[in-house]
């Protein structure tokens, strides 16, 4: 059977007479990932260094790692952010990252998630996203700043 895309699962959702009977159907398309499993994902799909991400995300190197191995729980939203920028994700891969990692998604009506979201679809850096938030006198992603 081929995969379902969200889009599709949303559609059929809306459409279901029957919760249950949308849930049997649909089983094999629901995904489950730690967010450590997550970042292994994303490694794999996009090709990425784990040592590489780790260094563009300005994250202390230790904490980093402990967030890919899954020893690190509750990390904070702006960590998550860092990550997805130093992995160059989209805004749209960034939301399941934020997902997985237990946040809520980028809302681009907020005035500090609209700079994120610009500057994950514009490809920023680190610190080229800390100089828009200060720009817009917003508080900057957390990490050291070399």
């Amino acid at each position: 059977m081929p995969e379902k895309n969200t889009d599709e699962l949303e559609h059929e959702l809306q459409t279901a007479d029957n919760l249950n009977t949308f849930d049997e159907e649909n089983a094999e398309f629901f995904r489950q990932y730690t967010l450590a499993e997550y970042l292994q994902k994303l490694l794999e799909d996009k090709q990425l260094v784990k040592a590489q991400v780790i260094r563009d995300s300005h994250l202390d190197e230790i904490y980093a790692y402990r967030i890919f191995n899954g020893d690190r729980k509750n990390t904070s939203r702006k960590n998550i952010l860092s990550l997805a920028i130093a992995m160059k994700l989209s805004p749209k891969e960034t939301d399941y990252l934020l997902y997985y990692a237990g946040h809520k998604k980028l809302y681009v009506k907020d005035p500090w998630d609209h700079i994120i979201w610009y500057a994950l679809s514009k490809g920023k850096n680190i610190l080229e996203t800390n100089e828009l938030l200060e720009a817009g006198k917003h508080s900057t992603l957390l990490g050291k700043m070399d």
